[in-house]
């Protein structure tokens, strides 16, 4: 970007600058011995046009939405639209969840995320006895279709999209969701939104699995192979990189064991005899916004353009929407204090304007006082008006991609890249993702982050406002949002009324034909979907493939 006659003159004067400082340091030391980013990057102390001297803007920036997407997606970004503000949200039962999303769409949120319970997320129903003191804890109680029509009464499928949390059972909660629309009038063909459907970092970092991998695998690949002839607008997987980072990874390791995630998806629809770009312009990301503004930044642009690196070069797709990696937001919810929990709204803020300079499609912020209860529905307005004012009153949207040509953050997006593909190099030769997670590589790297990042905390040496520095004495918190323990008892009734007034042969039959099919090599969804419209739970569905399919073990890494 400069000749070398410039840069001679530039090495010049920056090394007459360190000199002068150096005097200056003798006096009056910096605060640190040395500055680093999250990833171990050290942080220079000064940034010139020699740390991009070898820059080459149309191979490795180009312009908003051409390959390498660096800048980008969209080629006029926010200035065509801001992103999809999805707040997360689900509790209780279906009735109270249906309340919230409608509070919400009222305040301004553009689109729907549900959050499931955990019994959902495993495949329980309610009044199993693995159930019991968590139903409507974490998120709504789903068994059947029954409670998904609740759901959404009143919210109409064909005007808002849907984004799902949902991994191992999420082929169940997608067949209940177009069986909605189906009730409502509106065709599989119109529905839009995503679900999770990530299994590899529930093995790597959450746990809420049930089938072993190679099972798990298949039903991500139905899915892949269904929507792509019958839910065509619908986002099949949102490989997420979010977990990884709440489990303690650096912004360096969420890039690299996430697009490696992403590898060994595309790998497995290839190897079932899927063409890539028949399903790899509907596959989408979801990455965790932490508060080193700049590191995530350059993390955001860094893994757009390795991505699309992988797809051209290593898979060979052809459609520039294949390459194109496009991704939901939320912000850090591991970064909340629990101590002074109003500074969490400036944690928030910052984290948000991180994702939007990142050039995020899709955001989440988290609410004040998630770090001691679900949040209520002042703090849930917060964060969303936290996001509406950085679209509308921050100026940061009104130009695409503005922080490009700093010099630190394009030698910052440079070497964030650089240790991602290195881990997905090592990944590679460890036999992919899959054989990384059963090895414990992965795992053994996030565990040794985050016992570096916590020792930090402990000495003193990274400053958590309010927590480790800057501490007050507060009292106890007040109007937090408890879910009620009847919320257990209120879900069995339902259950028990289900199975009095269904077709219980019509379920028998579904059930049956979807343990046959598990055992041959269909596409499973369709039969998914016959139970589910029978009504058949969500507890009898997953039962019948765990019968097929066992469960998985998860080994112990130390």
């Amino acid at each position: 970007m400069f000749d070398k006659e410039k840069l001679g003159q530039i090495k010049e004067a920056r090394e007459k600058w360190e000199n002068g400082v150096s005097k200056t340091i003798s006096k009056q030391p910096e605060r640190k011995a040395a500055f680093k980013t999250s990833s171990g990057v050290e942080i220079k102390r000064l940034y010139t046009p020699e740390d991009v001297a070898d820059l080459d803007y149309n191979d490795r920036l180009s312009c908003p939405g051409e390959y390498p997407y660096t800048r980008g997606v969209q080629s006029t970004m926010y200035r065509g639209k801001f992103w999809t503000m999805r707040q997360y949200a689900g509790f209780a039962t279906a009735e109270e969840s249906n309340k919230r999303y409608k509070y919400l769409l009222e305040q301004g949120q553009t689109g729907l995320s549900v959050a499931f319970d955990l019994p959902t997320q495993i495949g329980y129903d309610s009044d199993h006895a693995l159930s019991e003191g968590e139903v409507g804890k974490v998120g709504v109680a789903i068994d059947s279709l029954k409670d998904m029509e609740i759901l959404f009464d009143g919210i109409p499928l064909d005007k808002v999209s849907t984004s799902m949390t949902i991994n191992a059972p999420a082929s169940v909660l997608l067949a209940m969701y177009i069986a909605v629309g189906e009730k409502q009038g509106v065709s599989s063909e119109q529905l839009s939104g995503t679900i999770q459907n990530d299994i590899l970092k529930e093995y790597i970092a959450r746990g809420t699995y049930i089938f072993p991998v190679e099972p798990s695998m298949r039903l991500i690949t139905n899915i892949f192979e269904y929507c792509s002839q019958q839910v065509p607008k619908w986002n099949t997987i949102s490989i997420s990189g979010y977990h990884i980072r709440e489990a303690g990874s650096t912004a360096a390791q969420e890039v690299a064991f996430t697009l490696a995630d992403g590898i060994a998806y595309v790998e497995a629809a290839v190897k079932a005899g899927l063409d890539v770009d028949d399903f790899a312009p509907r596959l989408s990301f979801f990455f965790n916004s932490h508060n080193d503004l700049l590191e995530e930044v350059s993390k955001f642009r860094a893994a757009r353009r390795l991505w699309a690196k992988i797809m051209k070069e290593r898979f060979h797709a052809k459609s520039v929407k294949s390459m194109m990696l496009r991704f939901h937001t939320q912000t850090g919810g591991s970064t909340l204090t629990a101590q002074q929990p109003d500074n969490n709204i400036v944690r928030v803020a910052i984290q948000t304007l991180a994702a939007v300079l990142g050039g995020t499609q899709s955001l989440h912020t988290n609410s004040k006082d998630e770090a001691l209860a679900l949040p209520t529905e002042d703090a849930v307005r917060i964060a969303l008006r936290t996001q509406q004012i950085v679209a509308y009153e921050s100026g940061v949207t009104e130009t695409i991609d503005p922080l490009a040509g700093s010099y630190y953050i394009e030698s910052l997006t440079d070497q964030i890249e650089g240790l991602a593909a290195a881990y997905i190099k090592k990944i590679d030769e460890l036999g992919g993702a899959a054989k990384a997670i059963e090895k414990g590589y992965i795992q053994k790297e996030i565990q040794d982050s985050a016992y570096a990042y916590q020792k930090e905390i402990e000495s003193g040496d990274r400053v958590v406002v309010g927590m480790n520095k800057f501490q007050v004495k507060e009292a106890a918190p007040k109007g937090l949002l408890r879910v009620d323990p009847v919320v257990g008892e209120l879900q069995k009734k339902k259950l028990e009324a289900l199975r009095a007034e269904r077709d219980n042969q019509k379920v028998e039959a579904a059930l049956e034909a979807l343990r046959n099919a598990a055992k041959s090599d269909d596409n499973l969804m369709p039969y998914i979907l016959d139970a589910v419209r029978a009504y058949g739970t969500l507890g009898e569905i997953c039962g019948v493939l765990r019968n097929v399919f066992g469960e998985y073990q998860q080994s112990i890494i130390l």
